[in-house]
């Protein structure tokens, strides 16, 4: 759903599922997205907080947003990326990679300073 909404905004979307097995190691797909320079987008919080995935996002210099907006439907995650696709591209255009920011409930969009959190 997500991905059908960011394509018809113009977004060149890569479905995980359409590229590597749904069981697929984090480490091992966001160690191709780094390579590909794809951008990632996901709801897992704990994402920066696991030890292996957070070095695997640095090592491969990924892009990541994710998305913290709490439980709400599918349709209306998609809804608040695409609005918030002007203030993402803001930061992809400002920030070199690795980075990890997050999209709120509200649309906001900013870095993750790990030091504070």
């Amino acid at each position: 759903m997500l991905a059908d909404e960011l394509k018809a905004a113009g977004v060149n979307v890569i479905r995980h599922d359409d590229v590597f097995k749904q069981n697929t190691p984090d480490e091992e797909w966001l160690t191709r997205a780094g390579m590909e320079g794809w951008v990632v987008f996901t709801k897992d919080k704990m994402i920066r907080k696991r030890v292996i995935e957070r070095q695997a996002l640095i090592r491969a210099k990924v892009r990541a947003f994710v998305f913290t907006g709490g439980n709400i439907s599918g349709v209306e995650t998609a809804e608040l990326i695409v609005a918030a696709l002007p203030r993402i591209q803001r930061i992809l255009n400002a920030n070199e990679p690795p980075f990890i920011a997050r999209i709120t409930g509200s649309g906001d969009v900013a870095l993750i300073d790990e030091d504070h959190e």
